[in-house]
C-alpha cells in the first residue's frame, strides 16, 4: 500500500498531530478556573506526549531533535496553531466549550488515525496508529464522562439507578 516515504511522512504529520493536541490540552489547562477541568487536560496532555514518543520511536527521518527537545520546542507550526486556538477559543472559553471541542478533536482525531492505520501493510506501524486510536477512543469517554459530572447530567455509573427510579 503505502512506501516508507509515505510511512515516515505519515509518522511525522501524526507525531505533530499529537504534539498539537498536547499543546492544545496544556493551554486549555492553563485558563481553567475548575481545578477537575484543569487535572482532566492535564492529564490529557500527558497522555498526548506519550502518543507522540510512539510515533517518534518509529520515526526514521534524521530531520528530528532529540524526543524532550522536539516536545518542548516551538516551531512556526507550533505557533501559529496556538495562535488559531487562542483567537477563536480561549476568547470566550468556559469549561463546558472547552470540553465540547476536546470532544470533537479527540472524535476527528480518533477517525483520522483509524483511516491512517488502514493505508499500512507493515502491522507494527498499523499496530501503532489503531492503538493511538483506541486511547484517544478513551480519551473521548474521559471527557464525556466528565462533561456529563460537570454539567449536572446522569452519570453512567448512575445510568442504572435512574432509569429503575
Amino acid at each position: 500500500m503505502a512506501d516508507k516515504l509515505d510511512v515516515q511522512q505519515a509518522l511525522k504529520r501524526s507525531l505533530q498531530t499529537e504534539k498539537n493536541a498536547m499543546n492544545f490540552y496544556r493551554l486549555a489547562a492553563r485558563h481553567m478556573r475548575h481545578r477537575q477541568a484543569r487535572e482532566l487536560f492535564e492529564l490529557l496532555a500527558s497522555e498526548e506526549r506519550e502518543h507522540a514518543r510512539h510515533f517518534y520511536q518509529l520515526y526514521q527521518g534524521g530531520d528530528l531533535p532529540e524526543f524532550d527537545v522536539c516536545m518542548n520546542r516551538s516551531t512556526q507550526e507550533d505557533v501559529d496553531y496556538l495562535l488559531q486556538q487562542e483567537q477563536t477559543l480561549l476568547a470566550d472559553l468556559t469549561v463546558r466549550k472547552a470540553m465540547e471541542l476536546a470532544m470533537e478533536k479527540e472524535q476527528q482525531l480518533e477517525a483520522h488515525l483509524r483511516e491512517l492505520a488502514g493505508r499500512f501493510d507493515d502491522a507494527e506501524i498499523r499496530q501503532v496508529f489503531l492503538a493511538n486510536a483506541d486511547s484517544t477512543r478513551n480519551h473521548y469517554l474521559l471527557i464525556e464522562s466528565e462533561y456529563a459530572l460537570m454539567m449536572a447530567m446522569v452519570h453512567e455509573t448512575d445510568m442504572d439507578t435512574f432509569v429503575r427510579e
